[in-house]
């Protein structure tokens, strides 16, 4: 049971350190609502979201207020898109309409985003799957709120390089459908493998198929709160680091426990998970790179930065574990570069390249997150790159993911303006050499021998 005093420890972290629960996402399953009929199709869709989801954004507000806890988003995810319309949808102009549905329903009920436009296709892909795929661009033109996310690899089943080839031509198509806006539609599209299916964050977030009808999956978030923890150490070692580093999660994921008890009281809701990662903003002093840099490398990027991150992951996840009675999603430290303002300095200082990036994802949460590069870059180049961390993520049995913004019209020097929790990202290089005979092979990369556990 979490008692008041646990909340007002709480509250100086709330006040001088940036603590936040970064969003109380409710999953609602749509399987319910297929139908071979387009427009009946689409009814339900809104018919159902609107009417679960229409208590989400003021329960969220009255949580906040009552308990003093900033809650910075109130989002939706759910049942991957592709099979939900697979009956219904016979071209991707059919899912588009889908994606303007949810779109509606997200604005009636005041969400900033819905996760699940989404298809699962580590092994291989339906017609429905591939339409929708292909309506990726469009969709994410003609919305706002619609976040998309296609899963091309597993440990147990490989890696689907058809799907990681189309996937390098979508995001390249997105960039251009996008460009008025520095290619902004990149943003809400993630490639994953072994995508989980309770994450409560986006652009990533579904509800996968062995959820229940609805739930409620919370996301907490405190890099300035370990941080500051970290100022009181310094200088000592490992053993008082990673207790420092524990305590704290442990205290940071109990806010989110309340908060998910609370929501999931309120809304009659069953409570899923808690996502203790530490996902940074843009505002200063809610950096996960001034972590690294408070543990001792003079900038994110130095020889020892993967060493610390690995550290950090796992301290986070210990001391999380205990403060929560189901820890899901991700849970870890995530490692975006436009979304935090000592990665991006880090990047201007000439210390984190795209190559140091993708060797920390061996040990991080998520993966290459928010990299903004240069619009030339081809579609074999960026399939080349998700095929690098799809693989990182299946020999190490871990969700890895690629959210890559190729800027049209900008290049390395430029800077690529998102806003809000987005931020902002100077364009990274790209090695500019040519995987294109290996991105257009067919098949499947085959699973790896340590993933045949039966």
């Amino acid at each position: 049971m979490i008692n008041m005093y646990e909340v007002s420890e709480t509250n100086k972290m709330i006040e001088q350190e940036n603590l936040d629960v970064r969003t109380i996402t409710l999953g609602i399953s749509l399987l319910d609502c297929i139908d071979s009929d387009l427009e009946e199709l689409n009814r339900k869709i809104y018919e159902k979201i609107t009417r679960l989801a229409k208590n989400l954004v003021s329960t969220g507000n009255d949580i906040e207020r009552e308990f003093g806890i900033p809650i910075v988003n109130k989002r939706i995810s759910i049942t991957p898109i592709a099979l939900v319309g697979g009956a219904a949808c016979k071209s991707p102009e059919d899912f588009v309409t889908i994606a303007q549905t949810l779109d509606r329903a997200a604005k009636e009920v005041g969400v900033n985003f819905i996760g699940g436009y989404s298809a699962l296709v580590s092994k291989g892909m339906t017609k429905s799957d591939e339409y929708l795929i292909r309506s990726i661009p469009q969709a994410l033109a003609v919305t706002e709120r619609i976040c998309s996310s296609v899963n091309v690899g597993s440990t147990k089943t490989g890696i689907n390089m058809d799907a990681v080839r189309l996937c390098g031509q979508i995001v390249k198509d997105t960039a251009e459908a996008t460009k008025d806006n520095d290619s902004l539609g990149c943003a809400k599209l993630v490639i994953f493998c072994n995508a989980p299916d309770d994450n409560p964050f986006m652009a990533g977030a579904f509800l996968g198929v062995t959820e229940a009808d609805a739930v409620i999956n919370v996301g907490v978030s405190g890099p300035g709160v370990v941080k500051k923890a970290l100022e009181k150490v310094r200088g000592k070692g490992f053993k008082e680091l990673c207790e420092t580093i524990k305590k704290t999660a442990f205290k940071v994921t109990r806010v989110g426990q309340l908060v998910a008890g609370e929501a999931s009281k309120r809304l009659g809701v069953p409570f899923g998970i808690v996502d203790l990662s530490l996902a940074p903003t843009p505002s200063v002093g809610d950096s996960v790179a001034e972590i690294l840099e408070e543990i001792g490398l003079e900038r994110v990027g130095a020889p020892g930065t993967t060493a610390a991150l690995a550290m950090l992951n796992d301290q986070v996840k210990k001391g999380g574990v205990m403060a929560s009675s189901y820890v899901g999603g991700l849970s870890g430290a995530f490692i975006p570069v436009s979304e935090d303002q000592g990665m991006i300095d880090a990047v201007n200082a000439g210390s984190l390249t795209l190559e140091k990036l993708e060797a920390m994802t061996c040990v991080c949460s998520v993966g290459l997150d928010m990299i903004a590069i240069p619009g030339k870059t081809t579609a074999a180049t960026i399939s080349g790159i998700i095929a690098d961390e799809m693989a990182i993520g299946m020999v190490n049995q871990k969700t890895t993911a690629v959210r890559l913004i190729p800027v049209i019209g900008k290049d390395v020097g430029d800077t690529a303006e998102f806003g809000g929790l987005l931020g902002y990202a100077p364009i990274m290089p790209v090695n500019e050499f040519s995987c294109d005979e290996f991105i257009r092979r067919e098949g499947r990369i085959p699973a790896p021998i340590h993933s045949f556990k039966n």
